[in-house]
């Protein structure tokens, strides 16, 4: 089950930090929109990539595998609240909790053993 979840949370946060970090023209417009600099997006993004080399490296060594899951449930915590401070409807959060509740899942797991 491991396996998959890193998987899967790292099928998405690839792309999506890469485009942060590259300053996709979307990016810039979410940026915009939370009322973020490009240069702090940007972070986002490294710290989205940094948590996928920490999710598959942590198949390997737990320890990792665990802070990393736990970081990206905090990103996504703080992501859902950014999104409901700056107006956007509730469905709009909704994916940063449940990939929350799926980083959460992992590092559960994992921690289990």
């Amino acid at each position: 089950m491991t396996t998959v979840l890193a998987v899967i949370l790292s099928l998405v946060f690839l792309p999506l930090g890469l485009a942060k970090l590259a300053a996709a023209p979307v990016m810039r417009q979410a940026a915009a929109h939370f009322g973020m600099p490009v240069r702090l997006y940007r972070v986002v993004g490294a710290l989205e990539l940094a948590a996928v080399a920490g999710l598959l490296t942590g198949l390997t060594w737990t320890p990792l595998g665990v802070t990393a899951a736990t970081g990206l449930t905090l990103l996504m915590a703080a992501a859902a609240v950014v999104h409901l401070r700056h107006g956007d409807p509730l469905p709009r959060a909704v994916p940063a909790v449940v990939v929350a509740l799926i980083s959460l899942t992992y590092a559960a797991a994992m921690t289990a053993g």
